[in-house]
């Protein structure tokens, strides 16, 4: 069995079709969104010049480890911080996954 990773996603509100969108284009197969809230301290909007916005999306999508880079490149791409749906993407391992159905090569003979 491959090893697999969590792919996380925090995005602002609204946009994780684009970050789905992203990620289906380097192989992914499907994730979950949660709706999410976010704090952040005032200093830091002060001192980057960035607006924080609280109302966030997260996007949990489990991929093998041979996709992993390819995905969180295209989703950074499209979704990260310097656009505006100024996301971060981590990947945390995954040691057992129950429930996802594997794609089966087909039996040509």
């Amino acid at each position: 069995m491959e090893n697999r990773y969590l792919i996380c996603v925090i995005v602002n509100k609204g946009f994780s079709d684009l970050v789905m969108e992203a990620a289906r284009k380097a192989g992914a197969r499907g994730g979950t969104v949660v709706n999410a809230r976010g704090t952040g301290n005032k200093e830091i909007e002060k001192f980057y010049g960035v607006v924080i916005h609280p109302d966030k999306e997260l996007v949990l999508i489990v991929i093998e480890e041979e996709n992993k880079a390819k995905v969180m490149e295209e989703i950074y791409k499209d979704c990260g911080l310097e656009t505006r749906s100024q996301g971060i993407v981590f990947a945390l391992p995954v040691k057992d996954v129950k429930g996802i159905v594997e794609e089966k090569e087909e039996d040509n003979a």
